[in-house]
C-alpha cells in the first residue's frame, strides 16, 4: 500500500473517505422510501456492506492488535520501580537541558522553534528509523507514506493529532500542530505503518525513532517527548518530588510543553469526549484492555529499554 499510494502528494484515504461520506449521503437520499417501505433488505443491505469493511479492515491491517507484545519481543520488563523512573527521569532532564541549549544558543528560557516546513519533516523521518533497523531490520521504514490530512481540522476537534487510515495505509498527520510535535507524531505514525497498532508501542517506537534521529531538532522532540512521559508518571508517585525535579528542566522546555498544551485548549470543545470515549472502546475491543490509558505505558518500555543502554 505504501509503495502505491506514498508519492502521491495528497492523501488518498482522506479522499476515499470523503467519496465514501458523500455515496453514503446520496444513497440514503435516494433510497429514502425503500427505508421505510422494506426496511429488512435495506438492513440486509447495510450489514452486508458493514462487513465487507469489517473483513477489509481487519485483513489490511487489525490483526496487529493480536500480535506478540513488542516487550515479550525485546525480552524487556513490563514494570519499573519508582527509583528507576526517578534515575531515568534525571538522565532524560540533563540529555533534553543539553540539546535545548544547543539550539537555543544556552538561552534557557527560549522555546525551539523548529526551521523546518512539515513536508521536511515527513522527509527526514526515514533517517531515524534507518538508524534504528541496523539493529531491529523489522524497523526498516520503506518507502515513506505520510501525508497531511484533509481532515486536519475535524482530527483536532476529535482530540487527536494524527491516524493511520488501515485501507491505504497511509499515516495521517494533522497539518495544524505545532511544529515542535511533527517529528514525534509522524515517527508514531510511521510505528503504525510498521505493523505495531497498540498506541503504548507506536508512542515507544515513535520516540526511539526520533531520538535516533542524526537531525538535532529530532532529538530534541524526542527527548522531551519521552521526558513529559516519565515527569507525568513522578507527578502520579511522588508529587512533592515532580515539584523538585520539574525545577531542574530549562524553562524554555516548559514553554515547548505549555505550547502545545494551550493549542489543545483552543480547540477544546462539548464533543471531544464522546470521540475519545468511543476511541478507548474501541481499543479495548481491539485486544487493549487498557484502552487510551494505554498511552501512559509507553514509560515502562521506555524506562526497560534504557536500563542497559546509554541515552
Amino acid at each position: 500500500m505504501r509503495y502505491t499510494f506514498g508519492w502521491l502528494p495528497f492523501s488518498v484515504g482522506d479522499v476515499f473517505y470523503t467519496l465514501a461520506i458523500i455515496y453514503i449521503i446520496r444513497w440514503l437520499i435516494i433510497n429514502r422510501k425503500r427505508i421505510v417501505k422494506d426496511t429488512k433488505n435495506w438492513l440486509l443491505d447495510v450489514g452486508a456492506t458493514l462487513s465487507i469493511a469489517y473483513f477489509a479492515f481487519y485483513i489490511l491491517w487489525a490483526f496487529n492488535y493480536y500480535r506478540q507484545p513488542l516487550y515479550k519481543s525485546l525480552n524487556l520488563e513490563a514494570d519499573y520501580t519508582t527509583e528507576q523512573l526517578i534515575s531515568f527521569t534525571k538522565k532524560l532532564i540533563v540529555k533534553s537541558n543539553n540539546l535545548h541549549n544547543q539550539l537555543s544558543n544556552n538561552k534557557d528560557s527560549l522555546k525551539i522553534e523548529l526551521p523546518y516546513t512539515r513536508a521536511e519533516i515527513f522527509d527526514n523521518v526515514k533517517n531515524g528509523y534507518n538508524t534504528l533497523s541496523k539493529t531491529y531490520p523489522h524497523l526498516d521504514y520503506q518507502p515513506r507514506s505520510l501525508k497531511k490530512s484533509i481532515f486536519s481540522t475535524p482530527l483536532i476537534y476529535m482530540g487527536f493529532s494524527g491516524y493511520l487510515n488501515p485501507f491505504t495505509n497511509e499515516g495521517q498527520v494533522s497539518r495544524l500542530i505545532p511544529t515542535y510535535k511533527f517529528p514525534t507524531t509522524a515517527c508514531h505514525e510511521a510505528a503504525h505503518q510498521l505493523g505495531y497498532a497498540a498506541e503504548n508501542e507506536a508512542n515507544f517506537i515513535g520516540s526511539l525513532a526520533a531520538i535516533h534521529n542524526k537531525n538535532a531538532y529530532f532529538k530534541y522532540s524526542g527527548y522531551t517527548f519521552a521526558l513529559r512521559y516519565c515527569l507525568a508518571e513522578v507527578f502520579k508517585r511522588d508529587p512533592e518530588l515532580y515539584n523538585e525535579i520539574i525545577a531542574s528542566v530549562n524553562i524554555g522546555i516548559l514553554k515547548n510543553y505549555q505550547e502545545v498544551q494551550y493549542f489543545w485548549m483552543d480547540y477544546q470543545n462539548p464533543f471531544e469526549p464522546y470521540f475519545e470515549k468511543t476511541f478507548d472502546r474501541f481499543l479495548k475491543a481491539n485486544n487493549q484492555s487498557a484502552g487510551m490509558k494505554s498511552y501512559s505505558y509507553v514509560v515502562a518500555l521506555l524506562v526497560n529499554y534504557f536500563e542497559n543502554r546509554d541515552l
